[in-house]
């Protein structure tokens, strides 16, 4: 066993079931030596590589383990080794041999939610897919939240971490805050979580539960509808700018995306804006929880056809 193997928390990792452990040359042909990088996660590269049949996956560099993080990362290792579910990013395995572990993922060719949405390339998307990506995300969510044996919370929804298949099927990743809020309590120190998707409540008492995710979810619907990012402009916020709308007008329809904003489908769109303006209610009890979210945008989906 080598040092690196037993400092990351190996003895205890290689008792996970529904995992490989991948030992560094095997992580070295899989990624051909890290020639191909995907991306820059939130603690360092992502790279693309290949399993001997052939299977694509996703190997991304994790948190550098000392001794006062080795829980973290064993925690978030075996969190993520449980969660089966279509529309959460499926940890393969990982290596431990090396100085900062590495994860192996399903892969994701389309990318992320956000760069789909907001990035150059300009991708047409009708609004049935765009109900698909938000009803399969929040089928994720809501089964993090209910069907594990620990309830979860993600700390940190965005689009950047909505990644999609080549058939635009939506996978929730990047759990590197869950680590830190499985335990069954809500309170934490640390400020996870983005600008722009932080519950404010969260943001002012520390104070993270489930309705933290509800509410950085609404962010995710709005940016769907509008096709805008939460911050555009010199300095607008779509949250404001949408809640101004239903303030002046009783309805989002000034900052629909025009691709979608089309006669027959605006009662629908208007909907899903109320629902958003839910999940980001001040008031936390407010909130819906993630299974209603997901229940009314199936019966949107439902009275389009």
């Amino acid at each position: 066993m080598n040092e690196y193997f037993k400092k990351n928390g190996g003895s205890v990792l290689q008792k996970v079931d529904n995992v490989k452990i991948f030992s560094k040359d095997e992580l070295k042909k899989i990624t051909k030596n890290n020639s191909e990088v995907l991306g820059q996660g939130s603690f360092g590269k992502v790279y693309k590589g290949t399993l001997e049949d052939n299977t694509p996956v996703a190997v991304k560099t994790s948190i550098e383990v000392n001794e006062a993080r080795k829980d973290d990362f064993t925690n978030e290792v075996i969190i993520q080794s449980q969660m089966m579910h279509n529309n959460i990013i499926k940890l393969l395995g990982f290596c431990l041999e090396v100085d900062v572990p590495m994860l192996v993922y399903e892969f994701a060719a389309k990318g992320n939610l956000q760069d789909i949405l907001h990035g150059d390339a300009n991708i047409p998307l009708p609004l049935g897919l765009r109900l698909d990506i938000a009803i399969e995300s929040a089928e994720g969510l809501r089964y993090m939240h209910s069907s594990t044996s620990r309830t979860i919370r993600h700390g940190d929804v965005k689009p950047a971490n909505i990644l999609l298949t080549d058939k635009f099927i939506p996978k929730i990743s990047d759990f590197g805050t869950s680590k830190l809020l499985n335990v069954d309590k809500d309170f934490t120190m640390f400020v996870v979580g983005s600008m722009g998707y932080i519950d404010p409540v969260f943001h002012k008492t520390g104070h993270l539960t489930q309705k933290s995710d509800v509410y950085s979810f609404g962010v995710v619907l709005l940016e769907l509808i509008c096709r805008k990012p939460t911050i555009y402009g010199e300095n607008c916020s779509l949250i404001i700018e949408f809640q101004n709308a239903y303030d002046q007008e009783n309805s989002g329809r000034i900052m629909f995306d025009k691709e979608i904003a089309k006669q027959e489908d605006i009662l629908i769109l208007e909907e899903i804006g109320r629902l958003a303006m839910e999940c980001l209610k001040e008031k936390v009890e407010e909130r819906p929880d993630m299974k209603e979210v997901a229940e009314r945008l199936v019966m949107l989906r439902r009275s389009r056809k």
